[in-house]
């Protein structure tokens, strides 16, 4: 057997023990991965980490994804998950009327995890950022990059799924930090849709509707690329903020037209609730809600703060591993290490805890 081949079977094999996993059984579990927002390099970012867990456990994922994000049509995806046999389903929730349907498929012995968009009203753990906190994260260092508590002028607000709790808590979180300069007038959050195309263009009219706004700050991962181009192309006049490690992001910011993107630790959301479930099914045991944190991560031309204790890295590194899942992988090897059973049979916060 080759150096590289043993070294990958122990690694498994040492993964597989702390999980309490067989090699062989788990090559029997399937877990299916439901998202929104089909083709989005965030999302993409997402399942590039939950591949990783299903790697590192030696499951089986199947992934299926939908444009945008009508409920019905990821319900009906996480549905056919449940029905065709799939041992869980970690699934975004982009409306509360999936919370019924998904309730029904817990009680009838397939756990569910959710990440990234959820809905207090379905009986599962959720793996996120604490969405207000990311919000005022993001809202303070738009204030200080305006002036600080003397800072004026308009500042315009985008959501690109309106409705969305996660992305609600943000742009409170966002109001409450920029509330502290009171020369700040804040107009939004406006409707700046999630396709890259519609994006730009939302944001386009918007600014040519305000055109002396000195900020204008997004909640999703289409905006810090649109914002950059649309600086861009009118000198720089305004500060750029907004949400996610892109490839395109990264770009902006380190090209000057952005000036802060705050991450959601993409590859966390992906990776834990992937464990969470493998867990859940070896042992025998019911997944309750509950609150897992996925860190937040702050990136600017300067600073790049990972978050959850990983290791300082450049903004050229930070490029990189946007660029590269193996990599990001790699570099997330011992967080992942930390992932004991124990840790993950705990009980977490509730979810409510999310929003604090």
């Amino acid at each position: 057997m080759a150096l590289a081949t043993l070294k990958s079977t122990l690694m498994l094999s040492a993964i597989a023990v702390v999980f309490g996993i067989s090699n062989a059984k788990a090559e029997d579990i399937t877990i299916g991965f439901v998202a929104h927002a089909q083709g989005d390099p965030f999302v993409q970012q997402i399942q590039d980490g939950a591949q990783a867990a299903a790697t590192d456990l030696g499951v089986k994922l199947v992934v299926a994804q939908q444009p945008g994000g009508a409920p019905e049509g990821q319900l009906k995806l996480v549905q056919n998950f449940a029905n065709s046999g799939a041992q869980a389903v970690v699934t975004s929730v982009p409306g509360e009327s999936m919370a019924k349907g998904l309730n029904e498929i817990i009680d009838s012995g397939v756990p569910i995890v959710q990440f990234n968009l959820l809905s207090t009203g379905v009986n599962a753990p959720y793996v996120g950022e604490k969405s207000v906190e990311s919000g005022r994260i993001l809202g303070r260092m738009i204030v200080d990059k305006l002036g600080g508590d003397g800072a004026k002028g308009t500042v315009i607000l985008g959501n690109c799924f309106p409705g969305f709790p996660v992305l609600e808590n943000r742009a409170k979180g966002v109001q409450e930090s920029l509330k502290k300069a009171a020369g700040l007038n804040v107009i939004g959050p406006f409707d700046v849709k999630v396709s890259a195309v519609d994006n730009y263009n939302r944001w386009e009219q918007l600014y040519a509707a305000n055109p002396d706004a000195v900020a204008l700050v997004g909640l999703c991962a289409p905006d810090i690329t649109s914002l950059g181009k649309l600086n861009a192309a009118n000198g720089d006049k305004f500060v750029a903020g907004g949400y996610d490690l892109t490839e395109l992001n990264l770009k902006a910011v380190k090209e000057g037209h952005a000036y802060v993107t705050i991450g959601q630790s993409a590859f966390v959301q992906g990776y834990l609730p992937v464990a969470l479930a493998v867990n859940a099914i070896k042992g025998g045991k019911k997944l309750g809600p509950g609150f897992y944190n996925a860190g937040s991560q702050i990136v600017t031309a300067d600073k790049v703060d990972m978050g959850n204790g990983l290791p300082a890295i450049s903004f050229e590194e930070a490029q990189k591993l946007a660029a590269d899942p193996a990599a990001t992988a790699a570099y997330y090897k011992d967080w992942t290490k930390s992932l004991t059973s124990d840790m993950l049979s705990a009980n977490p916060p509730p979810i409510s805890a999310e929003s604090e």
